[in-house]
Order: C-alpha cells, then structure tokens, then sequence
C-alpha cells in the first residue's frame, strides 16, 4: 500500500512539474508536501535574511585620552563617545599616563569622573573605573530601551 501511495505522489508532482518533499520525516506515517522546492528554499533564505537584518552585533570600540586633556580636544572625545553609544555599541575609555604623569593620578580621576558625569545620561558604567599598569579605565554600555 505504502509503496503505491508514494509512487502516486511522485505521479502527481511530476505532472505538476513540482518536487515531492517530505516535511515530517519523523511523523507516524512521514509527512510529504508536493510543493516548488527552489521557491520554498527562496522564501526561507528570504526569512533568514529579515531576521538578521535586525539583529546588532555589538563592538567595543576604545577611545584614548591623556591626563593633560584640553576642553575642546575632551569635548571631541565626549562626542565621539555618544556616536558609539547611539550606535548601541560598548565604549572602554583609557586614560594613559607616560612618564611622570603617574604622580597625577587624581587629575585622571577627575578626567574619568567628568566622562561619568557627562554619559550618564546615555549610558551606564559596565565596568567602574580601575588602574591597570600606566592606564586607567572605565567601560560603558549603551542604555537599554525598555
């Protein structure tokens, strides 16, 4: 029975000029579709494509400051900071200190503190600020929508 009922189907899609697919392989009897199968393999691919279109890989993405920052170079750097972040990307600020600059650790601090202050509103801290060897850091994450 099962033998002619197969040999029927592949009949039918022949005639049609479409493919027998078997969509449930594992069903009790399986399952078969007699369906286009490039345009069903289209539409899936199709599919696939929308949903990773919204999806966002999300970077870290550094930005580098020096303890003896001016205004306007820092006001750079704080826009450049809300572009990643609107971007829905991670930001890791690195304060670096050469040579002598490390007796001004608090003059970083309050480098770091005013980024803080100033991305608060737009972010929050991952990672609160901490010295590792010559450099100090802080990493933010962009603010959820919800």
């Amino acid at each position: 029975m099962g033998v002619v009922v197969i040999n029927r189907a592949l009949e039918l899609a022949r005639e049609h000029n479409l493919d027998l697919v078997e969509v449930a392989p594992t069903a009790k009897p399986p399952v078969c579709r007699i369906i286009n199968f490039s345009k069903y393999k289209y539409d899936q691919e199709k599919k696939e494509r929308k949903v990773k279109k919204g999806q966002h890989v999300t970077h870290l993405k550094q930005i580098r400051v020096k303890p003896h920052i001016e205004e306007n170079d820092y006001q750079v750097k704080l826009r450049q900071v809300l572009a990643f972040l609107e971007k829905k990307d991670k930001v890791k600020i690195n304060l670096f200190f050469r040579g002598r600059e490390m007796s001004f650790k608090d003059i970083g601090r309050r480098i770091i503190d005013k980024f803080i202050a100033d991305i608060g509103d737009h972010a929050q801290m991952e990672k609160a600020p901490m010295m590792e060897g010559r450099v100090m850091s802080v990493v933010f994450l962009p603010k959820s929508d919800k």
